[in-house]
């Protein structure tokens, strides 16, 4: 709230907007008063200690070609003697605007189709079932392993919501996924 009166004060007075303020939160925010003591107080410990960090943080993410995530960083400034916790890691990357690379790609999952879908709608969007095995459903997803993505296939009848068959794959490029999920 002390940035925004800074950045007001020139348009307004401090006790017009400390005043509007407190009108808006009902319960008493800041006054006056409050906000020149807090500008004669300076910056706490905290605030001194995190810029200093943030600017440690920046010089180590900079050495380390910009790679280093939260885990690294932390265990990067524990061995240097710097006791901090994992979240605050986390905290101050976010505020120097620092962030580690992520492995791999996400898949493409879905592409644009060529042309218009003459396929027809045999559930017309209604997807209840009056009985089970009346209406089966497929869908395909993917999941990260260590080694890559893996493609699963699954077949749920609707009326029960159970899976009634599944299939996997290390390429979504075979056509017969689905199928293999179906039989």
């Amino acid at each position: 709230m002390i940035q925004f009166i800074d950045e007001y004060r020139d348009r307004f007075t401090v006790e017009f907007i400390c005043s509007t303020l407190n009108k808006q939160r009902q319960g008493g925010f800041i006054t006056s008063r409050g906000y020149r003591q807090s500008k004669a107080r300076g910056a706490s410990a905290r605030a001194l200690r995190d810029t200093a960090l943030m600017e440690h943080i920046r010089q180590v993410y900079a050495e380390n070609y910009q790679v280093y995530g939260v885990k690294k960083m932390w265990h990067v400034l524990r061995r240097e003697g710097i006791d901090i916790g994992r979240e605050q890691v986390a905290r101050l990357m976010r505020l120097a605007g620092v962030s580690g690379k992520t492995k791999g790609r996400t898949p493409v999952t879905t592409r644009p189709a060529k042309g218009k879908d003459l396929r027809p709608d045999l559930v017309k969007r209604q997807f209840t079932a009056i009985r089970p095995g009346a209406l089966w459903v497929a869908d395909i997803t993917y999941v990260p392993t260590i080694s890559g993505f893996v493609y699963a296939a699954f077949v749920t009848d609707v009326y029960s919501r159970r899976i009634v068959g599944w299939a996997l794959s290390d390429s979504m490029r075979t056509k017969a996924l689905p199928l293999q999920a179906l039989n």
